[in-house]
């Protein structure tokens, strides 16, 4: 050994390093320096956690080199020689902070040394993220081309090899082993077992081990949300902390005016919703909002989906590729589906259906020409509810003429009801009965009515009727015409709805079927009614409270206020709902009925900016009032039943006592007109509110007005 410049000894052998510090001078300068740190612990545990790190002389050149500056170097737990050593310092006592990422606060990881501090791998990778060389999106490089420029891990050029299973050559999910094959992403399926949570079988991760858990019950890690304080499973990890998806997606859409530039740009400082700056204008600016989330199309800030793009850019873009089928342009019949597609208020569930949607991938095949676009297409395909909503989209951008749905599947009912009819003789009186009296009544009504849809339960209801009765009679060995007013009386005692089989008989007994026999009329059974204060006090909530859906507080008030159905309210259009200087009208019947304040104002509000809450593929502008989901199509009178129920409104007991008290007010002619309500029934309302006709003549009488010469 040799003596060192400053009194250390050198080995003989160290040749060049000669001079410098030797490895037992190193490791007692970082045993100094973690001392130091920590001047509360024994001298001789700060050496063994050191002795337990440093065991190779590149470690203690790490950890000599790294804690140079001094004890608070240990604070930063990088790079994760330091980190480890801090653990060890820990783990026999230490009072030190475990090391955590400076950017996403998460623990338990390797940090590297950094500007902003220690971070995590992840982080790291994000911090050093560049524009990939094939989509242009500031992302965390992955790879490099052949001309060795960056590449984001969407457009890297991963290796490929043919599959075991479908043969083509793919990127490969699964490596063979054990002599199975390679299999590739589309082939690969994750095996099934029953969750050992909830019990389903489903493909489960640890399948063969005693334990499997299913994709939707693997638990997910949460933490406090950076932004609302809420614990849920973070999306990102940011430097005020982690953030969860509804702040995450709330943050990457935040537009205004920045306080700094003027301009309208997506606003980042402060974190959360009181951001006022945009990230250029901020000292404080971080990668994760800036450039990396910017629409490659469009340049617009938002959150990106495929490719680098927005939603709306990449709906224009999945929906052209829909359409376009084999071809490059768009067929010219569905251009108008296409223009409604991309106009949509939600181009997320525009996105979802074109991805997963049964309809989409019928759209794809009429586009490329494989199947024809018509209704005798849709009534094929396999899944209903999916070529229905395909149907109201085709007729509704005009690709395809309207059709009464309800009238078409009332007829596939009867089909279905003649089905489970046993007996040639009851099918054949079925069939007459329903095709001469039920649809023929039915058609009628859909060509002299102007509604929306044809309201088929009743004729579903008596061509039940008449089959259960010829199956009862049949069990007992009677024809129809032999069946007495005894038969038909047993028959009735069955309960109320057995009494539907009246239409049933006139028809018969018209026809010559059967004898005339006698349906008694069931007595009346008004029903409860919504008590007076209960009503006026959900006409007030109604009326002034603004958390409640404009949608349900306007259809809540017609049918409290104005006694209207469901059917109706759910049919009213925009043409119904006019301006006359400061007054508003709205007209139920043939007469136009002045709405006063502040239903007025709820009104004009609701005819100016609509529901948004419009289907995929609807037209830009709607006649409807209410708009439902399906396009060019109102809701439906239940769906509107189920929201009013949420608010504690239920239609039926509500609109017996909207009734009521206005029949107690107005005379039955006067009801008739301004409400569209049928004389008979207007009169009859009148009788149980305690009025009659003579009252209303009565102040014909006194009206100079209505007197003549």
């Amino acid at each position: 050994m040799v003596a060192g410049e400053d009194g250390c000894e050198v080995h003989p052998l160290a040749g060049r390093q000669a001079g410098r510090r030797c490895p037992l001078c190193r490791r007692e300068q970082i045993i100094a320096i973690a001392a130091a740190a920590v001047p509360g612990m024994a001298p001789l545990a700060v050496r063994a956690a050191v002795n337990a790190v440093a065991t190779s002389p590149q470690a203690v050149r790490d950890l000599a080199a790294a804690l140079s500056a001094g004890p608070d170097a240990l604070q930063l737990g990088a790079p994760p020689v330091v980190g480890r050593l801090l653990n060890e310092l820990r783990e026999r006592g230490a009072a030190l902070a475990e090391p955590t990422c400076a950017m996403c606060a998460r623990s338990g990881r390797p940090l590297t040394r950094s500007d902003c501090g220690g971070v995590c791998p992840r982080c790291r990778r994000r911090q050093l993220a560049m524009a990939c060389s094939r989509c242009g999106v500031v992302k965390p490089v992955a790879g490099r081309d052949q001309d060795h420029r960056p590449v984001c891990a969407r457009c890297q050029d991963r290796p490929q090899r043919p599959c075991g299973q479908c043969g083509r050559t793919r990127r490969i999910a699964r490596r063979g082993r054990d002599g199975l094959p390679d299999i590739c992403v589309a082939c690969f399926k994750m095996p099934e077992a029953i969750c050992s949570r909830c019990q389903q079988r489903r493909p489960c991760s640890f399948a063969t081990g005693p334990n499997p858990v299913c994709i939707q019950c693997t638990p997910r890690a949460t933490a406090a949300c950076a932004h609302c304080g809420n614990e849920r499973p973070p999306t990102a990890r940011w430097p005020e902390g982690p953030v969860c998806d509804p702040c995450y997606t709330a943050a990457l859409r935040r537009r205004g005016t920045c306080a700094g530039c003027r301009q309208q740009r997506r606003l980042v400082d402060p974190p959360g919703p009181a951001a006022t700056i945009c990230a250029d204008c901020t000292a404080t600016a971080t990668l994760h909002l800036n450039a990396s989330h910017v629409c490659t199309d469009c340049a617009t800030e938002d959150k990106l989906y495929e490719r680098g793009r927005c939603p709306r850019c990449a709906l224009r873009r999945r929906a052209g590729q829909l359409l376009r089928g084999q071809g490059d342009l768009i067929p010219p019949a569905l251009t108008p589906v296409y223009e409604a597609i991309i106009a949509t208020d939600t181009p997320r569930s525009a996105l979802n259906w074109l991805r997963k949607g049964s309809g989409a991938a019928l759209l794809a095949q009429m586009a490329a020409g494989t199947v024809a676009v018509s209704h005798e297409t849709l009534d094929a395909h396999p899944r209903p509810r999916a070529a229905g909503y395909l149907r109201a989209v085709l007729v509704a951008n005009k690709v395809l003429p309207a059709r009464d749905e309800a009238l078409l599947a009332t007829e596939r009912f009867l089909t279905d009801t003649l089905a489970g009819t046993p007996s040639p003789t009851d099918r054949h009186l079925v069939h007459a009965y329903a095709t001469w009296r039920v649809l023929n009544r039915l058609r009628r009504s859909a060509q002299r009515g102007a509604r929306p849809r044809t309201y088929t339960r009743h004729a579903h209801v008596n061509i039940s009727a008449a089959a259960h009765f010829l199956d009862w009679l049949r069990e007992r060995e009677i024809t129809l015409d032999q069946a007495s007013q005894g038969d038909l009386d047993q028959w009735l005692t069955g309960g109320h709805a057995r009494y539907q089989v009246r239409d049933f008989l006139c028809w018969a007994a018209r026809s010559g079927h059967a004898r005339p026999l006698l349906v008694p009329t069931l007595g009346s059974n008004p029903g409860q009614a919504t008590s007076k204060d209960e009503r006026w006090a959900l006409i007030a909530k109604l009326l002034h409270d603004d958390t409640i859906d404009l949608t349900d507080r306007v259809a809540g008030c017609l049918l409290l206020l104005y006694g209207q159905q469901l059917s109706r309210i759910t049919a009213i259009t925009t043409n119904q709902v006019t301006t006359t200087g400061n007054q508003v009208f709205l007209r139920f019947g043939r007469e136009d009925v002045l709405i006063p304040e502040p239903l007025a104002g709820l009104l004009q509000t609701l005819g100016r900016e609509g529901r948004r809450y419009l289907g995929v593929g609807s037209p830009p502008t709607s006649i409807w009032l209410f708009p439902g989901m399906l396009p060019g199509r109102p809701l439906t009178p239940s769906r509107l039943g189920e929201r009013l129920r949420k608010l504690g409104l239920r239609a039926q007991p509500a609109r017996r006592a909207t009734l009521t008290d206005l029949a107690a007010q107005l005379p039955a002619a006067v009801l008739a007109d301004l409400l569209n309500l049928a004389p008979t029934t207007a009169v009859n309302w009148v009788r149980d509110a305690g009025g009659d006709w003579s009252r209303y003549a009565a102040q014909l009488a006194q009206d100079p007005s209505h007197q003549t010469c």
